[in-house]
């Protein structure tokens, strides 16, 4: 792994993943998955006797360590704890990691987007 990663988790009320993700889009991630979950806090009520749990979402970004703080300041300016969104955010160094490439330069095609015969005969 020649770069340094994190792991930033975030937690918000049901609904608020798109706004979290415009939001560390715009601070330097590419990408994130959305996990759905509920909460198990002691501030759930009950309804006609039934415990009703507030739906949440949880939302895993992978991000390079140096953008990390950005990410998660952006995160927690547009979905923190004092906004609608009501989230938590926190970062976990990652040991090691496969699957995650460099975005291509513009206008440069990555080894993904070749076609299997272009090389061919060369």
């Amino acid at each position: 792994m020649d770069k340094e990663y994190k792991l930033i988790i975030c937690v918000v009320n049901r609904g608020f993943s798109e706004e979290v993700m415009d939001a560390a889009r715009a601070a330097g991630a590419r990408g994130g998955t959305v996990l759905h979950g509920r909460g198990t806090s002691l501030h759930s009520h009950t309804v006609l006797g039934v415990r009703i749990e507030p739906e949440k979402e949880l939302l895993l970004i992978a991000v390079e360590r140096d953008g990390c703080r950005a990410v998660m300041e952006a995160i927690n300016e547009r979905a923190g704890l004092g906004t609608p969104g009501s989230g938590i955010c926190l970062a976990l160094p990652i040991e090691d990691i496969i699957g995650l490439k460099a975005p291509a330069p513009a206008g440069v095609a990555s080894a993904d987007t070749k076609k299997p015969t272009e090389g061919a005969g060369e």
